[in-house]
């Protein structure tokens, strides 16, 4: 999140460092990174050591589902998967811990780059093909989360219903409300769609997935490049991250991808950000540089065409 959070302070997040990781942390530094999640840089020795990572916990993750995800990285990472950037446990063993309603988790420090999302070039598409097929291919992993559906059948009556009367609670209230509306035939059709995809599915061919294996979730090193942010991993069809490629327009190095699976999974990106923005401005909220992005997410997914999945090997 580009803000810092509101119900929590840096001597907060430093404190837990000091009692779960590591006693010499001298200071810590709140990241105007990402989105949906806080991070902060911590320091000890006069160097950064921790990337620290403040989960929030509701529709998408329990304390159990989001230690199981965290944990099921750790044990990819000590199979051999030295792509995989895990959470560092804490002096208990645990991957997070509890600040107030939420979960604090540290990851060691890369000095590294990210990317934008996309992909820079066919070389580095297919290196990322490369790490996902073997991920794909791990099999007697320990219990993974298992996909399921993200939004509810009935999302698109709920919406109706929850944007009926005007929204109050912000500068761009209103404005996301609207959209919402206009848009309503539309959520209500590919609501259809994505379950009547998600019930054709075969639970028996499904692979460990990340989830978001695009270039903002990848940390470009001397030593090679590393999939962070694994609170998304879950048991599912491996088109749920060959779609990242396909968005970017890579599709033709995806090898045998079902369409309609990767369909399936455009479909879920779409109404699972159209979820959370309804969500987002519903709820009060001030006009803040993370409000502006969200707006613009929105707009951009109740709008955009969907992603072409007719160009796979």
């Amino acid at each position: 999140m580009r803000e810092h959070p509101p119900h929590v302070s840096d001597d907060d997040v430093r404190s837990l460092l000091w009692a779960h990781w590591l006693p010499d942390v001298e200071q810590v530094t709140h990241l105007p990174v990402g989105f949906g999640a806080w991070h902060w840089q911590a320091w000890a020795g006069g160097r950064p050591v921790l990337f620290v990572t403040l989960d929030q916990l509701g529709e998408r993750h329990t304390h159990k589902s989001l230690e199981g995800a965290y944990g099921a990285a750790s044990a990819l990472a000590a199979r051999g998967l030295e792509f995989v950037l895990p959470q560092r446990r804490t002096v208990l063993g645990q991957c997070t811990v509890a600040l107030g309603d939420d979960r604090l988790s540290a990851t060691p420090w890369l000095e590294g780059t990210s990317g934008d999302g996309s992909f820079r070039d066919e070389a580095h598409a297919r290196a990322t093909l490369d790490l996902l097929e073997r991920l794909h291919a791990e099999t007697g992993t320990p219990a993974l989360p298992r996909w399921r559906p993200l939004v509810h059948p009935s999302f698109a009556s709920r919406l109706d219903e929850r944007t009926a009367q005007p929204w109050r609670s912000g500068p761009y209230a209103e404005e996301a409300r609207s959209a919402l509306r206009q848009r309503l035939s539309e959520i209500r059709q590919w609501t259809a769609d994505y379950h009547r995809l998600a019930a054709a599915t075969d639970p028996a061919s499904w692979v460990p997935t990340h989830g978001e294996p695009h270039t903002r979730n990848q940390v470009m090193t001397q030593a090679g490049t590393y999939l962070v942010d694994w609170e998304s991993l879950k048991l599912a069809p491996r088109e749920r991250d060959l779609a990242t490629l396909v968005e970017h327009g890579w599709g033709d190095l995806v090898p045998a991808a079902d369409p309609a699976l990767l369909a399936m999974f455009d479909l879920e990106w779409r109404l699972d950000e159209i979820a959370q923005y309804a969500a987002w401005f519903e709820a009060e909220h001030s006009g803040s540089e993370s409000d502006r992005v969200a707006l613009a997410g929105l707009r951009h997914e109740l709008l955009r065409e969907p992603r072409n999945t007719a160009r796979c090997a």
